[in-house]
């Protein structure tokens, strides 16, 4: 992934959580419910709730909040009942993006993501459409400057399965999901602390997109991203770095 624009995609993202800070906890709140609900309340035992937990608190949501989901999700208190389901489709240009998503509508989840698309210039696909594109990874982000060899030797004994030098001097590491936690676990331990991490849908490959094309793509992963049922967005476009400086 050469990802020329890698490091501004993250402070782009970071700075769009910021900017929505109340809907972001929700989503997080309702990840950590399911993950509870699914597979029990312990995080050390519950792979999905500990990487929630995670999530959730690089977003700072308040431990009080993900203490009184994960009783939620346990059982302790009503519930409501959402399934997750998967949209796949196509921006402008041709980009791949999917959208995962929580939802107890579906036909409202549906409405909402197809006007996403069409009003952006973009297409739903059909069922692994575009899935096939991506692979599940943990992937950890280093700014640039970070001491390569460093980061390599730490994370290639912690079990990691690459590093990606990006063009614009970031650093990625990539681990299977299994491996993610100890990977992430030993970079820290060596104070290398990512900028980012998380087990994701990585891209096996990008696609360059400009121009108007490219404003479009990133008003259509914004809109999505706002969606309420919408949990995720992933996408293979690779976007110049002054479409995230705008946003």
């Amino acid at each position: 992934m050469a990802g020329h624009s890698k490091w501004a995609n993250i402070k782009r993202h970071k700075w769009a959580q910021d900017a929505k800070r109340s809907k972001i906890f929700t989503k997080h709140i309702r990840e950590i419910t399911i993950a509870a609900r699914m597979g029990g309340p312990d995080p050390e035992t519950n792979p999905r709730l500990r990487l929630a937990l995670e999530r959730a608190f690089a977003a700072n949501l308040p431990k009080d909040r993900a203490d009184a989901a994960i009783k939620k999700g346990a059982g302790l208190e009503e519930i409501t009942n959402y399934e997750e389901i998967r949209y796949e489709g196509y921006g402008p240009g041709g980009a791949a993006i999917m959208v995962d998503c929580m939802t107890d509508n579906r036909n409202r989840t549906v409405s909402e993501v197809r006007h996403a698309f069409t009003k952006h210039g973009g297409k739903m696909g059909t069922d692994n459409s575009v899935a096939y594109l991506f692979q599940e990874r943990g992937v950890l982000v280093f700014a640039p400057g970070t001491d390569s060899d460093q980061v390599l030797e730490v994370a290639l004994e912690a079990g990691a399965d690459d590093l990606v030098e990006n063009e614009d001097g970031s650093l990625e590491v990539l681990t299977t999901p299994e491996a993610y936690r100890g990977v992430r676990e030993a970079l820290i331990g060596a104070g290398l602390e990512p900028a980012q991490a998380d087990v994701t849908q990585r891209p096996d490959l990008t696609v360059q997109i400009e121009g108007e094309n490219a404003e479009s793509t990133a008003r259509l992963i914004d809109r999505l991203e706002d969606l309420d049922d919408v949990q995720h967005v992933y996408t293979n476009a690779e976007l110049p770095a002054e479409v995230y400086e705008e946003g």
